[in-house]
């Protein structure tokens, strides 16, 4: 496998030991970088660490410290840092399994995928993958990586497994405190009817390349005419007119379903709306 490994060890599951390696399942996607100049001369700003009443520092002058109080710091070297004994460093063992609809989206972060180290390993990461697979259930464990501690899930992916880093209680806000002020009524039947009806028409399997950043291409597009142009005035993009959309009320709602479900496109039949209930 070309790629480096993000992380090499064990998975634990009672008694037996799998050593596996993780690799990231994710990379970043186009972006559009951009660099802090100096106007009048056209120059890139650069960044210094500097010491109030020194002035500039060597980076092998610098360590990590910890303020246990205002101004006081206990210093650390990465050495020090790196020589904490951790046994999640090098083992992650599964001390919980549980159905994957229990751990809410929100505690998920970011995922691994997860190959047997060596052919050794293959038999019991077989194993394990398809006991998963069959009890439909999701493993759970604790895992350093990067100078923190994870939670971590492990589920059946391919012929391969996915590990994904989740999210601590106290990293996820409540949505009480988010959705309390919306209100606890039931839809009107027709409009529910009209709305079920485009969801059905629009539905399609999920292809990630049918998406893609349209804010990057628009970014390129502004820098090619910024180029061709030669100049430095400013472009500044039109901005759509708001619409003389007034307040939202059943009426609007409802021609706007009406004549979205009329328009061209994938069709699929619609419930017959239910009779509207009179006054």
């Amino acid at each position: 496998m070309a790629a480096r490994a993000y992380w090499q060890g064990q998975i634990r599951l009672a008694l037996v030991s799998i050593p596996v390696e993780i690799y990231p399942a994710t990379k970043s996607g186009a972006t559009v970088s951009f660099r802090q100049i100096h106007e009048p001369s056209g120059k890139p700003i650069h960044y210094e660490k500097v010491v109030t009443g020194i002035g500039p520092v060597d980076t092998d002058e610098i360590m990590k410290g910890y303020e246990y109080e205002k101004g006081e710091y206990v210093l650390l070297d990465q050495d020090e840092i790196d020589a904490v004994k951790l046994e999640s460093k090098k083992t992650l063992e599964l001390t919980q399994f549980v159905d994957a609809h229990e751990i809410d989206v929100l505690y998920y972060e970011k995922p691994y995928f997860v190959v047997p180290a060596d052919d050794l390993a293959e038999e019991a990461f077989i194993v394990l993958r398809e006991a998963l697979k069959r009890t439909r259930k999701v493993g759970l464990g604790q895992l350093a990586l990067r100078g923190r501690e994870y939670v971590v899930s492990l589920k059946p992916c391919g012929r391969g497994m996915v590990l994904e880093t989740l999210r601590y209680a106290d990293e996820v806000n409540k949505a009480q405190g988010y959705f309390r002020d919306i209100p606890d009524a039931r839809p009107d039947a027709e409009l529910l009817d009209l709305a079920e009806a485009l969801i059905e028409k629009k539905a399609a399997p999920f292809d990630p390349r049918e998406f893609h950043d349209r804010y990057v291409d628009a970014l390129h597009e502004l820098i090619a005419r910024k180029r061709k142009s030669k100049s430095n005035r400013k472009i500044i993009e039109e901005k759509d007119e708001p619409s003389g959309r007034g307040a939202s009320n059943v009426v609007d709602l409802m021609a706007a379903l009406k004549k979205s479900i009329e328009k061209p496109g994938k069709k699929t039949p619609a419930k017959k709306p239910a009779a509207k209930k009179r006054a």
